[in-house]
């Protein structure tokens, strides 16, 4: 049966999907390749996009996306949400599943990765308990040193810079040796301690087996300035050596993050990169976006062009708010956020916007919490946040995008400091209550590995550091080692926590230490 051919208006439905507006250089470009055979000197196998936060890097890579699987592509994307390479083929394997392509043997070996994985840690227990004195701070965090001179703790040498060289060596070689006693053969040690070496090369075939039913496959990796330190160097051994096999060549990847390419590690090979460096809209760009959501009066344009710099995420946001009153833009007094609040005249509204950044993230329960208005206005008011522009919802929950949320944190903090501390206080005690309600039933022993706890016991930790970081660090910092114990994706979220409340707070000796142990 001959396939219709598109309208005029699916088209330009496609064009304008989602709103996007810009970018047609870069999509032009990346649509383009796929008009290129692999052996063509012309064609890139890996798309580099790059550029200050806020300026649209995941708005065009899922653009990207789409106009992959436009051309038959079979694509997975990858974010943040992922701590180390073995994490990171899994996310592959679920996305490709999700469609049509099972990656059933790199299933079954990720899945015993995880139990030599927990084998591993119990030998790690084992040992600790071995020490006369017991499983002291001390030892835990000699311990967890002892994992990063493993390489099982990627990125995280705080612990190992506490100690020196010798005992950092000591205890590897202990973990070792107990490591090797308790898993069953060498194979399993190795699954173990050089995950990669033993995965690669299976995941390699299966993208072989998918691309053998695809004209294309394109693997995406978004916020690459977070999952670039563990896994750049394991993405350029891929891509240009056959120490793992070989890599199918309709394999395109695409990498997204705020910071250029390391040149020292890619920069032979910009033959076959594609470098997409992203800078704020263009102020044609900006005027197209503004005049499609109905903001044309010349002196409102230009207070908007001048108070967002072009940045596409708050062009977008003060977009939406469609401001119809240029007369009073632009108090040259009144802070960035302030101004960027500017046109929505509902004090409710502007309150519950503001109060609504103090959390890490939302839901419903959360939101009722935050928002101080009467029973009968939560759920429209929920509904109307969750639609702002610089919100955006992963699952059931609700964040703000970084460049917004910080600088309204920050006006937070300085208008009143009482009501900061307040405000943090309320919301430790909530997700306290509903720590202790997810305890009903674990033994204490099964706290810290059930996942919704520790969620749980994180957010009511950084409220609490918020509302009194010294007061609060002390416990944080125990937390942190217990955490520590389930592995390093438990223990960099911990890390990040840290990082973020000395952030949020300005409070140096938070931010120091959760700097210091990254």
């Amino acid at each position: 049966m001959t396939q219709a051919r598109p309208s005029m208006q699916e088209l330009i439905r496609q064009r304008s999907r989602a709103g996007f507006v810009g970018r047609g250089t870069e999509r032009h470009a990346f649509r383009a390749n796929f008009a290129l055979p692999p052996q063509d000197e012309r064609h890139r196998f890996l798309f580099h996009v790059h550029g200050n936060a806020g300026v649209g890097k995941t708005f065009l890579v899922r653009e990207l996306e789409q106009i992959a699987r436009e051309h038959g592509a079979v694509t997975a994307y990858i974010d943040e949400s992922v701590g180390s390479v073995p994490e990171a083929m899994a996310a592959i394997s679920h996305r490709f599943a999700a469609q049509g392509h099972r990656f059933k043997g790199l299933e079954r070996l990720l899945a015993a990765h995880r139990e030599r994985r927990h084998e591993a840690e119990a030998a790690v227990v084992a040992t600790l308990e071995s020490e006369p004195e017991g499983p002291s701070t001390g030892s835990l965090a000699a311990a967890r040193a002892g994992l990063v001179g493993l390489g099982m703790v990627p990125g995280v040498g705080a612990f190992a810079g506490a100690l020196d060289a010798d005992r950092l060596a000591r205890q590897a070689d202990r973990l070792r040796a107990g490591i090797g006693a308790r898993l069953r053969n060498q194979e399993d040690v190795q699954l173990v301690l050089s995950p990669e070496r033993v995965l690669t090369p299976v995941l390699l075939g299966e993208l072989s087996n998918a691309a053998a039913q695809a004209p294309w496959t394109v693997l995406f990796f978004d916020t690459y300035e977070r999952t670039g330190p563990f896994l750049d160097g394991w993405l350029h051994e891929v891509m240009t050596t056959d120490r793992h096999g070989a890599l199918p060549a309709t394999v395109v990847v695409v990498t997204a993050g705020q910071l250029p390419l390391d040149t020292a590690r890619w920069g032979g090979f910009a033959d076959f990169v594609h470098d997409l460096p992203l800078e704020p809209f263009t102020e044609a760009e900006a005027r197209g976006l503004l005049a499609g959501k109905g903001v044309v009066d010349e002196p409102v344009v230009g207070e908007v062009l001048r108070l967002t710099g072009g940045l596409p995420v708050l062009v977008s946001t003060l977009a939406e708010a469609r401001p119809a009153d240029p007369g009073d833009v632009g108090d040259p007094s009144a802070t960035a956020v302030e101004r960027f609040l500017k046109w929505e005249q509902d004090p409710v509204r502007r309150g519950v916007a503001l109060a609504c950044a103090l959390p890490r993230w939302l839901d419903a329960d959360v939101f009722r919490v935050v928002a101080e208005v009467e029973e009968s206005e939560l759920d429209p008011l929920y509904a109307w946040l969750r639609d702002l522009p610089f919100t955006g919802e992963r699952g059931a929950r609700v964040r703000y995008h970084d460049v917004v949320r910080a600088p309204m944190l920050r006006l937070l903090r300085r208008r009143s400091p009482r009501a900061w501390a307040d405000h943090h206080r309320r919301l430790a005690e909530a997700f306290g209550r509903w720590r202790e309600e997810a305890e009903a039933g674990l033994a204490e022993g099964e706290r810290w590995p059930d996942e919704r706890w520790g969620e749980l016991r994180l957010a009511e930790t950084y409220h609490a550091l918020c509302a009194s970081p010294r007061a609060a660090l002390p416990g944080a910092l125990g937390d942190l080692v217990d955490a520590g114990t389930l592995g390093d994706e438990a223990l960099r979220r911990w890390v990040r926590l840290l990082t973020e409340a000395g952030e949020d707070t300005n409070t140096e000796a938070v931010r120091t230490l959760g700097h210091g142990t990254l």
